[in-house]
């Protein structure tokens, strides 16, 4: 059974930085396409972070570029997503989801496996 288990959000000060997790059971993780979004009370389910099956390559939302950065530890069928200089609007439940071929823009349309999802909240 495919399942995906987030872990790593928490409370943190703007500014400072959280780590996520993604850990994956029943599957492979790196012949997936993995994506996290995010969702804030009351907006839209938005994306975050993509890292393609085929290899390293990421994509990154414009409002996160430059402070998240995706990878994946393949020895530990885990991906992460670290985020550095955390600002209020990051505040949001972080889900992972995979997908087995992904083409374009990783989309949550496009993603049919999910995690339960991690609250991260920045507030001083």
């Amino acid at each position: 059974q495919l399942q995906l288990v987030e872990s790593g959000g928490g409370l943190v000060q703007p500014g400072g930085s959280l780590r996520l997790s993604c850990a994956a059971s029943g599957f492979t993780l790196d012949y997936y396409t993995i994506a996290w979004f995010r969702q804030a009370p009351g907006k839209e389910r938005e994306g975050v972070s993509c890292i393609r099956s085929s290899g390293s390559s990421t994509d990154y939302a414009d409002s996160v570029k430059d402070r998240f950065t995706i990878s994946r530890d393949n020895a530990k069928n885990t991906v992460y997503l670290q985020m550095n200089s955390l600002k209020f609007e990051d505040t949001a439940v972080y889900y992972c989801a995979a997908a087995r071929l992904v083409f374009g823009r990783c989309v949550p349309q496009k993603f049919g496996n999910w995690g339960q999802g991690t609250q991260v909240t920045v507030s001083s």
